[in-house]
């Protein structure tokens, strides 16, 4: 018995000290980020990987959107998505109380009374992220700039240095999302139940709002939704979207080129070659 007793303890030691390793490595900035077990994810890769849960997937999405439907280098998508990353850790923040910096809000945590627009505006992820681009592209030289003072230019952060850490990340987000790389995004999620889908129609009016002019070829079939695609990038653009806001909209299924995702495989494979558009499946019909 005291044997057994000695070894219940070491075992509730190890738990403990490796619970609060794992803990004091995620603190990071004064914020503790609780560890989600078996939560869904989203991944990108090319040339590395990052995961990211849905809701984190879904606005690095929209960021990169809203820059290609404005038709700012991919490089300025780099830039977005390091300072979200940064700043809220890709999610759409409402004010925190006293642990809020000032007035601050949103994905990039911008600020009404800075002149980044109302408190419900900076809400918006669409318009947070247009000013954001719209300020950044008013920088002089920002291109040639490190990742980190091009987004310190527009944020002016007490931490300058803050954003470099992103980079990496931020680059491997920015290739895909932007078309560079073909099926880089997979997410390992059904997504929400059929009750709480979107219809085709709304999913179709999502997709315009984010890419703006550039998703309006947009057609509904009933509960498919197919999208025309001048060329590769822009069809591996629209396709990764549509992945990364499966899982928050109930899309099945989504198929461009010669490449298939399916909420049930979780993974990009083979399929019949659809000709020069983008197809996807959602659960309702519009």
């Amino acid at each position: 018995m005291k044997g057994r007793h000695v070894l219940t303890v070491l075992v509730i030691l190890v738990v403990v000290f490796g619970v609060g390793g794992y803990l004091a490595r995620q603190q990071v900035d004064g914020k503790l980020e609780l560890p989600r077990l078996g939560a869904p994810k989203c991944v990108a890769r090319a040339d590395g990987e990052v995961s990211l849960d849905p809701e984190q997937m879904a606005n690095a999405a929209t960021i990169a959107a809203v820059g290609i439907g404005r038709n700012v280098p991919d490089r300025a998508v780099v830039v977005a998505l390091a300072t979200a990353l940064q700043e809220s850790k890709l999610r759409n923040l409402e004010h925190l109380g006293e642990g809020n910096d000032h007035d601050s809000l949103g994905l990039f945590q911008q600020r009404p009374s800075q002149g980044w627009g109302t408190a419900t505006q900076i809400m918006d992820p669409r318009h947070a992220a247009r000013r954001f681009y719209t300020s950044l592209t008013k920088v002089k030289g920002w291109q040639k700039m490190r990742v980190t003072d091009a987004a310190q230019r527009v944020q002016r952060s007490a931490y300058p240095e803050a954003y470099e850490k992103w980079a990496d990340d931020a680059t491997v987000l920015a290739k895909v999302l932007t078309g560079q790389q073909a099926g880089g995004v997979t997410c390992d999620t059904y997504g929400p139940d059929a009750d709480d889908a979107a219809t085709s129609t709304v999913l179709a009016d999502l997709m315009k709002a984010d890419f703006g002019t550039k998703a309006k070829g947009v057609v509904i079939e009933g509960t498919a939704l197919r999208v025309p695609a001048a060329n590769s990038k822009t069809g591996w653009q629209f396709a990764h979207w549509l992945v990364a806001h499966a899982p928050l909209t109930g899309v099945t299924r989504v198929t461009y080129a010669d490449q298939q995702w399916s909420a049930g495989d979780r993974a990009w494979s083979s399929a019949e070659k659809v000709a020069e558009q983008v197809v996807a499946q959602a659960v309702a019909g519009g």
